[in-house]
């Protein structure tokens, strides 16, 4: 199983590095100037990549719904007070009634 990933891991970088010519040329100065492996730079990508696009469509999901009716969008103040906040926690930096004077 692990050559198996290793196989696929190290096709889906070749893949990268030959499918954008600016992404090799990227990892190449990032190789020569910063000195870790291209398989470094090249898992990085990887991964915040598939992170980056993860957070996009739950946004553009939850956006939908939204938009839908199914969920909605709740004020700043109504979030205070949902979550019981105390309001003067983020008032200007006024000096506490207790340490004034």
């Amino acid at each position: 199983m692990a050559m198996i990933r290793a196989f696929i891991e190290r096709v889906a970088y070749m893949l990268l590095l030959f499918s954008v010519p600016e992404l090799k040329r990227c990892v190449d100065e990032l190789v020569a100037e910063a000195g870790r492996t291209k398989k470094f730079y090249l898992r990085e990508i990887i991964q915040r990549g598939a992170e980056d696009t993860e957070d996009y469509w739950l946004a553009v999901a939850s956006g939908e719904r939204v938009c839908n009716g199914e969920e909605r969008i709740y004020t700043d103040a109504e979030m205070r007070e949902r979550l019981e906040l105390d309001d003067n926690v983020y008032r200007s930096n006024e000096p506490a009634a207790s340490q004034a004077g």
